[in-house]
């Protein structure tokens, strides 16, 4: 039996994680939903609050810690999930607990809090990223104290620095840009399965909506694009028989076309796939670029109670 929407939701409460498998010509897709990963930033100065600023705008949860009060505050980090001030080994060791799904940037003060936070946080796992800011002969000395201490080199090779991907950055706004693309470059290539698709954002508000709303609905799923898409494989998308909608598969007349086609199928029970060739939209004098193609699933949703 198909999952519905609200074991989904069911999941994602209990364990982070969920996904919606369909089996569709033979073929199993997997479109993954997890919550955002955690990204702690240690320092909370004039780069962090940046950063804070642009990760979480591409779905990074935040927390930031600081042994500063008047720079840990809310009102330097408005869109971060957790805000700590305290000792900075004390929090790691006792209340952080950086696991392999983190990812973490060391962006203190200085070089002695920067030894602290890297020496704390090598005694334990190591986060799916690790990036620490500071000029190249700093961090050069640095690194070689630590492997004359005795931590594994292979860790400390792990490690990004300089932090960031270079595109010239100068001030705090344009570095925050260069590390939050590393990050994004981080999380992409993260290894998955061959049938899992690549958008994997919870897109709560069209969970909800499948699972909350009680009007019949039907669900369009990207399964696979080829080409210049607006959308990629895993974009989700649910409709009411009202044409209230969540979510998007790309927009333009593809997704009209779409939801033409998935409104007629509510209350049918039965679900079919749409192949939308996008070529059809192109029109040099609109400057439209996008030429592909796209396959969806279209699926009449079981009716919430």
């Amino acid at each position: 039996m198909n999952q519905t929407f609200s074991d989904i939701l069911r999941s994602l409460q209990e364990t982070g994680e969920a996904a919606l498998t369909r089996t569709v010509e033979g073929h199993t897709y997997v479109r993954q939903f997890a919550r955002s990963p955690r990204l702690i930033l240690l320092g909370a100065g004039h780069v962090s609050q940046a950063l804070a600023a642009c990760a979480s705008k591409v779905a990074f949860a935040v927390t930031v810690l600081d042994d500063r009060p008047f720079f840990a505050c809310r009102s330097n980090f408005p869109d971060a999930a957790e805000i700590l001030c305290g000792d900075f080994e004390a929090v790691i060791r006792e209340q952080l607990h950086v696991s392999p799904k983190d990812y973490v940037c060391i962006l203190t003060r200085g070089h002695r809090w920067d030894g602290i936070c890297l020496r704390t946080l090598l005694q334990g796992e190591m986060p799916c990223y690790l990036g620490m800011m500071g000029s190249r002969r700093r961090v050069a000395g640095l690194l070689a104290q630590l492997e004359q201490e005795g931590f594994d080199p292979e860790k400390l090779r792990q490690i990004h620095t300089p932090i960031g991907i270079p595109i010239g950055s100068v001030s705090p706004e344009e570095i925050a840009v260069s590390i939050t693309a590393q990050l994004i470059q981080t999380r992409s290539g993260l290894p998955k399965a061959p049938n899992v698709l690549p958008r994997t954002e919870v897109q709560e508000d069209v969970l909800e909506f499948a699972a909350r709303d009680p009007a019949p609905k039907a669900m369009l799923l990207v399964l696979e694009t080829k080409g210049s898409t607006p959308a990629k494989a895993g974009a989700l998308m649910a409709v009411d028989r009202a044409g209230n909608t969540r979510g998007t598969v790309g927009g333009g007349c593809a997704e009209g076309e779409a939801l033409l086609a998935a409104r007629r199928l509510i209350g049918t029970g039965t679900a079919e796939v749409l192949d939308v060739n996008l070529t059809a939209d192109m029109e040099d004098e609109e400057g439209m670029v996008c030429g592909g193609t796209m396959r969806l699933l279209l699926e009449d949703l079981p009716q919430t109670e």
